[in-house]
């Protein structure tokens, strides 16, 4: 199963397109966090948001969580909030993960999959930049060396822009 599910992601993460339109409004995202808190993207308004959805079956999101957690402890004074979204149906297999890749930063769960499908998300992770102003301004899928090297630098302009 992890192959077929590794294989599929690989697929997904080769397609360009993604669904939601930088430059347009972000969709909005309610959802709970582990004690049951909501967490809704227009209460974060003023504030820059990385958006990021992962799986615990996702090999680059071990990778990205390490990162995530810099990022939000280097940014949150300029306005950054990290805001993670867990789409497991499988609770345990969310909780295993954050168990051995401790999250730093804000996880949601969406077992149903709704905001994964308003975002358009084609594979894990999936990430998105939205400004101050709550429009999008970045997609993003997958994640390595490289690709967190162009995030920094995106999440560093959008800050600048914002003030």
């Amino acid at each position: 199963m992890m192959r077929i599910q590794s294989l599929l992601l690989a697929v997904l993460m080769s397609c360009s397109v993604l669904a939601t339109e930088v430059g347009k409004p972000a969709p909005a995202l309610i959802s709970t966090d582990a004690a049951g808190h909501a967490v809704d993207l227009a209460s974060l308004r003023g504030k820059v948001i990385y958006l990021d959805f992962w799986a615990s079956w996702c090999g680059p999101c071990r990778k990205s969580f390490p990162w995530m957690n810099s990022l939000a402890q280097r940014h949150a004074k300029a306005g950054l909030v990290v805001v993670a979204v867990n789409v497991d149906t499988d609770r345990e297999a969310a909780n295993e993960f954050l168990k051995a890749n401790p999250a730093k930063f804000t996880v949601v769960y969406d077992p149903k999959g709704e905001s994964p499908q308003a975002y358009g998300v084609i594979g894990m992770p999936t990430s998105y930049l939205i400004d101050r102003d709550g429009v999008l301004r970045m997609a993003h899928a997958g994640f390595n060396d490289r690709s967190a090297t162009e995030l920094d630098a995106a999440v560093a302009a959008a800050l600048k822009a914002g003030k």
